[in-house]
Parts: C-alpha cells; sequence; structure tokens
C-alpha cells in the first residue's frame, strides 16, 4: 500500500512541475500579445508622450520610454510576491513568465535591434535579420499614426526573406 502511495505522491509533484512550466510558458507568449497590444493602443495611444523618444531621438542614454518597464514589472512583482506568500501557487508562476518575457524583450530591443549596450553587435542570423527588418519599418513612422509591427519577438513572415536574394 505504501509503495502506491508514493508512486502517487511522484505522479503529483511530475503533474504539478509540468503545469506550472505551462503556466509560464503561456504567460510568457500571452506576454507577446501584451507587448503587442499596449504598443499599440497605449503607447502610440494615450501614452505617446512618453513613447515618443523612442521614434524621435533625443538626447541621452535613458529615454521617458523606458519607463514603459513598470508597466510590465509591476504586475511581475505582485505575481511573485502573492504566489511566494501563498505557498508558490499559480501566481508566482504567471510572475515568472512576465519577468522571463522582460527579459527577452530588454535583450532582443534594447541590445540585439537597438545596441544600446555594445555587446551581441555582430549577430547576423536569419532571426535577428527579420526582427531589425521588422523593427526598422515600425521606426520609419516618426509619429504615432500609421505605425507597424508592434510585436517584438513575433516576425511577419515577408520579413523573413532575405531582400538581397528574394523578388
Amino acid at each position: 500500500m505504501y509503495g502506491c502511495c508514493k508512486h502517487l505522491s511522484v505522479l503529483l509533484s511530475l503533474y504539478i512541475m509540468w503545469l506550472n512550466i505551462g503556466i509560464v510558458f503561456i504567460t510568457f507568449w500571452f506576454m507577446e500579445f501584451m507587448a503587442w497590444f499596449t504598443h499599440k493602443f497605449i503607447m502610440h495611444g494615450l501614452l505617446w508622450y512618453l513613447h515618443k523618444d523612442h521614434h524621435q531621438v533625443e538626447p541621452g542614454f535613458f529615454e521617458k520610454n523606458d519607463s514603459f518597464f513598470l508597466i510590465f514589472a509591476v504586475p511581475s512583482a505582485y505575481c511573485y510576491m502573492s504566489g511566494l506568500m501563498a505557498g508558490g501557487d499559480f501566481r508566482l508562476y504567471i510572475g515568472i513568465g512576465i519577468s522571463l518575457y522582460g527579459l527577452c524583450y530588454f535583450l532582443v530591443h534594447d541590445i540585439i535591434i537597438h545596441q544600446r549596450f555594445k555587446i551581441w553587435t555582430h549577430w547576423n542570423n536569419r532571426y535577428v535579420r527579420a526582427i531589425r527588418r521588422a523593427h526598422k519599418m515600425h521606426h520609419k513612422h516618426l509619429g504615432k499614426e500609421k505605425g507597424e509591427n508592434f510585436g517584438m519577438l513575433v516576425v511577419p513572415l515577408k520579413y523573413w526573406k532575405d531582400p538581397n536574394t528574394s523578388k
């Protein structure tokens, strides 16, 4: 009888582990939608005054646009704290998914695309070329209207084609 309970306990632990990994994964990809939505309707809408300096370069290292970090950091921190205070429930894993997306966003947007920190400047694989091309098309619009490519990690297929070899 004891062996059966031990196996059920192991199976339950594995189930919970995969469930938590799934929550992190789903949250991460949901954040791509949230980044697109926030960028298109908030940054290029109501809060354009904070995002404008990202499109119309002003002197200095920091931008008002950097304050959008808080829009995503606050819910992530809340999920971490409330999830940990509840004994490690699902909110912790939502917070992890949000913060992992934030890390990837920072690495891709600020380091690889805009090269605000001079590391990884020579990356030139297909994905990096596609994401840079899509982001360049987004930045060709200096105003808040007529924008395109508001997402970050998911790149439309037309940008995967190499302009030097495709017709």
